[in-house]
């Protein structure tokens, strides 16, 4: 056989068995929600609940979240909640108040400097002031 039949009668490639190392959480949009709190508020049949869930790879426990969001109103408003800590609602004020708290200590150094050198040439126009010179006695 040569190489060109040998690559005809090859299968293709297996796919790679290694298990991903980061899973993605899986999301649901508000409809699909919706939908589902729709269909299973709709069984009258015992039995049929773990059918819809297991049909959609789901748990009991969406459906308890997802009550809660509805009843909260979260579903409702249709808008994502964003994850992580929350804002803390004083954070903008203590920035402004840095941000002027710098701005006035930089006027304070400047005014300093500024004091400091009115000092000095004070100290000098008072000093070539109160010199006698030569020429008035002379």
């Amino acid at each position: 056989m040569t190489n060109d039949q040998l690559s005809e009668n090859a299968s293709p490639p297996l796919p790679d068995p290694e298990v991903v190392p980061q899973a993605k959480r899986r999301t649901f949009s508000v409809t699909y929600k919706l939908r589902i709190l729709d269909e299973v508020d709709r069984c009258t049949v015992r039995g049929e609940i773990g059918a819809i869930l297991r049909r959609e790879g789901l748990y009991s426990s969406h459906l308890t979240d997802w009550r809660r969001q509805r009843d909260t109103g979260e579903l409702q408003a249709r808008q994502p909640r964003r994850r992580g800590p929350k804002p803390n609602p004083e954070a903008a004020e203590l920035a402004q108040l840095r941000r002027e708290n710098a701005r006035l200590k930089r006027h304070l150094q400047q005014a300093e400097t500024i004091i400091a050198v009115q000092k000095k040439l004070a100290e000098a126009l008072e000093l070539s002031m109160h010199e006698p010179e030569d020429n008035e006695n002379g």
